[in-house]
């Protein structure tokens, strides 16, 4: 199955010079979204006792691994969305600024995460939750993404830490 078919393309979206991979088609189509499912377990290695994800389209199958991997859920969301205490940090994205939150009781300590979100892109999202997990010293098993933007370079922001995606444009 090519899960490029299920990615429509929507041009100057959010704003004028991005091409925005909505993957809706994908979610429609419950034979693509389990295919895909696994593609993003493929390659995860060993236990993971927490599965974090971004808001709002890597909750889609982040909580799908979370799942299938037996772990914990963490949703990462814009500011004042979580009602107890977090921690933040800002972040660049393609187009613009922003911050991300997390409950600060979350992740503790020594637990293996894996960090998944629909998409790489500058790596922004990414490096920001990336910072946040370092801070809580927890071990980051794998970044994990359904597509990555490769001419955006966003890997080079996740250090030397194992990064898949399933789809690469």
């Amino acid at each position: 199955m090519d899960l490029k078919d299920f990615i429509r393309e929507i041009p100057d979206f959010p704003k004028p010079g991005i091409s925005f991979k909505d993957i809706t088609p994908l979610l429609l189509d419950p034979q693509a979204t389990q295919y895909a499912l696994q593609e993003l377990l493929s390659e995860v290695e060993g236990p993971v006792d927490k599965v974090v994800a971004m808001e709002s389209r890597g909750f889609f199958f982040g909580l799908l691994l979370a799942k299938e991997l037996g772990a914990g859920f963490v949703p990462v969301r814009k500011p004042n969305k979580l009602p107890f205490q977090t921690i933040s940090k800002g972040y660049e994205l393609e187009y613009g600024m922003d911050t991300l939150e997390m409950h600060i009781d979350a992740v503790k300590a020594g637990e293996r995460v894996l960090v998944h979100d629909d998409v790489l892109a500058t790596g922004g999202t990414a490096a920001a939750v990336r910072q946040m997990l370092e801070e809580q010293e927890a071990q980051i098993v794998q970044f994990n993404f359904l597509m990555e933007l490769s001419f955006l370079k966003g890997r080079d922001y996740l250090g030397d830490h194992t990064t898949h995606a399933v789809l690469r444009y």
